[in-house]
């Protein structure tokens, strides 16, 4: 039973979705990445993807899963006396909360940086009236002629 099932959590069931995302996704480590806090209200991925051009890669949003795949092309025409680096393809996954924007995306120095933009929380308050439901509206009176 997951934590999300709680009676008293109501409108959550698409953690559990996500979180069985994540399980899928396995546990990979390559590329290596970090994920930094640039402002307050800002987040920063960086990909180590050396040998990856931005033709190779692509970066998708789908509902609330980013995702970066990398491929890159085979260069049949080169000759290797030994290969240490191989050409080998990437998919990465990350699931973000609802209100977060990817604002851009960018290579340097072998690193891919996506930024994203955390939403401002706002605090949602307010007073719910409570109206007394009158019984004699429910009530109806019958003779004692209707009884029999």
């Amino acid at each position: 039973m997951s934590t999300f099932n709680n009676p008293l959590m109501l409108g959550f069931d698409h953690f559990d979705q996500m979180l069985e995302q994540l399980s899928k996704s396995g546990g990979e480590g390559y590329p290596p990445y970090n994920i930094e806090q640039v402002r307050q209200d800002a987040l920063r991925i960086s990909l180590a993807v050396a040998g990856f051009s931005e033709e190779d890669m692509q970066i998708t949003l789908e509902q609330n899963q980013l995702i970066i795949h990398g491929k890159q092309r085979e260069e049949t025409d080169r000759v290797f006396l030994h290969r240490g680096i191989a050409a080998r393809q990437f998919k990465k996954k990350f699931v973000l909360a609802e209100g977060i924007e990817v604002t851009g995306a960018e290579v340097d120095n072998g690193l891919l940086h996506i930024d994203l933009l955390l939403p401002t929380p706002s605090v949602n308050s307010r007073q719910i009236q409570i109206t007394k439901k009158s019984n004699k509206k429910d009530m109806k009176t019958i003779d004692s002629g209707e009884l029999i």
